[in-house]
């Protein structure tokens, strides 16, 4: 393995593995952390998908902590902390608490964060996130139902969530290239600092920061800035040029979409589908029981499951997403619909469907460990940071496409299966 990386959800696990295949980087996504007899697969490029995000910080920083032990066994050479575009986490952590552990772990004392996606309209300006024109904490982020981002200066958010000091790699700096972005982070790590948060406002930006970073043991941040990884290790002539990295066996089966994110683009994605698919609601206010919605949803579909998409939604307005935590509980809220969309997974899976699709990270996480899948073969993207893959585990074998709640264009759900149709 050249480069082994920790993802704190397993969409953006998915988002990482996508930038790395379009790099020319074989890549496996695998479930959780692996036994330690695990051999490493045939892969340049390894990702561990974990559901930290949003666990007990201990819980986080210990299941990363035996996912870097396991891929050091594998002979990494460089390794990555991937968290969301949105930086989105609470005010305890997870992420820095977890890039501390990981940080001291390796011993390189200091490591980057960059969570810049511009293709996804995420940009970093002067320290502070943005999220198309809006600041983060404008961008409707701050309603988010677990990771609510009340602020869009990142080296505070980070700051509060860390003992080490957070500087600054401002526009100026990474507007002249690599050079001058490698002495900026030579300096603050000389000045003490732990991590540098960097500027990225374009994907050029976020090739200069990887070319910068060619040495770090440790790079931390989103998807974007795994850009410019391949072509280190093409220029180290560690990597060789791959015909086609992102080649998925083909599968037949049925079609459906599971959704678990409450975001905008998610919403919006859900509307369109209404007037192309049948599209089925969870109401988790009216039936707060995951059994008794599982048994509506299956029953609803069993007439519908074919070679065209349906799609089941337990996604809600902010409004209803308020209301529903008000009366259970944030946890058990959110407990109650991963419960109910993984089973509706499973049932549909059961009942024939091969091609699946499945919006949010943590449902993507809930999803997949109820289907018993370890490991995701990564083809190519549907959109921006969201591929096909070729699922495998304990289960049948699928077509599975985890989806970040705030990625993909509108008509992505029926997208994602013309994509799939396309390919020989």
């Amino acid at each position: 393995m050249l480069l082994g990386a920790i993802a704190d959800d397993f969409t953006g696990a998915t988002d990482l593995c996508s930038m790395l295949v379009r790099g020319g980087m074989r890549t496996v996504q695998l479930i959780g952390v692996p036994p330690r007899d695990q051999a490493p697969p045939d892969a340049d490029a390894v990702v561990v998908a974990l559901k930290s995000r949003t666990a007990p910080v201990r819980q986080a920083v210990d299941d990363s902590l035996a996912a870097l032990k396991w891929l050091q066994a594998g002979g990494t050479r460089q390794y990555f902390f991937k968290y969301c575009s949105t930086f989105d986490s609470t005010e305890q952590g997870n992420i820095g608490p977890v890039a501390d552990a990981l940080v001291d772990a390796l011993g390189c004392g200091f490591a980057l964060a960059c969570p810049a996606f511009p293709t996804n309209a995420r940009t970093v300006y002067q320290g502070y996130l943005f999220a198309g024109g809006n600041l983060l904490n404008e961008s409707g982020m701050e309603h988010h139902p677990l990771t609510p981002m009340t602020d869009a200066n990142l080296v505070r958010v980070l700051s509060r969530q860390t003992e080490g000091a957070v500087g600054l790699v401002n526009f100026a700096t990474v507007d002249r290239g690599a050079h001058a972005i490698r002495d900026a982070m030579t300096r603050l790590k000389e000045q003490g600092r732990r991590y540098a948060i960097v500027d990225a406002i374009t994907d050029a930006h976020l090739l200069a920061i990887g070319e910068a970073a060619a040495s770090h043991a440790l790079i931390t941040g989103g998807s974007g800035v795994a850009m410019g990884l391949p072509e280190n290790f093409r220029r180290a002539g560690v990597l060789p040029v791959r015909d086609d990295p992102a080649a998925l066996p083909r599968l037949e089966g049925a079609c459906a979409v599971v959704a678990g994110s409450c975001s905008r683009t998610t919403l919006a994605q859900l509307g369109y589908a209404r007037n192309h698919v049948p599209v089925f609601d969870l109401d988790p206010l009216e039936t707060p029981d995951a059994a008794a919605l599982t048994d509506a949803a299956l029953a609803w579909s069993s007439d519908k499951i074919g070679s065209k998409p349906l799609v089941i939604a337990a996604s809600a307005s902010p409004e209803k997403v308020a209301l529903l935590q008000s009366r259970l509980g944030r946890d058990q809220a959110g407990a109650l619909v991963e419960d109910a969309v993984a089973g509706i997974a499973a049932g549909l899976v059961e009942r024939g469907v091969r091609r699946l699709v499945v919006a949010g990270g943590e449902t993507s996480g809930a999803v997949a460990g109820r289907l018993g899948v370890r490991s995701l073969r990564i083809g190519g993207e549907i959109d921006p940071g969201v591929p096909w893959t070729y699922a495998s585990g304990s289960g049948p074998e699928l077509m599975l496409a985890l989806k970040s709640g705030n990625f993909g264009a509108t008509d992505f759900f029926l997208k994602a299966f013309r994509v799939l149709e396309a390919e020989p």
